[in-house]
């Protein structure tokens, strides 16, 4: 069964990058190696929470979520 993950990275100068992929590992490697425009500047980075979905657009709307005034406001609450 394929998983979709939602992430969140602290970067070097204590900001954070939330992403969704299908592909954990791949997509942690990308963030590494400095690929992903945001976080390339900002390395090393630290994974904060890792979560695990089914459902794709659960994943994607889990993002969307965290993303926003209040989904900021949650990821302060518990995984901060």
């Amino acid at each position: 069964m394929r998983t979709w993950t939602v992430y969140i990275l602290r970067c070097k100068d204590d900001t954070y990058y939330t992403g969704c992929t299908s592909n954990f590992e791949a997509r942690l490697q990308r963030h590494q190696n400095g690929h992903i425009h945001y976080t390339k500047t900002r390395l090393p980075v630290e994974l904060v929470v890792k979560i695990d979905f089914t459902s794709r657009h659960k994943a994607y709307f889990f993002e969307k979520y965290l993303k926003s005034g209040s989904g900021r406001a949650f990821t302060n609450k518990h995984f901060l």
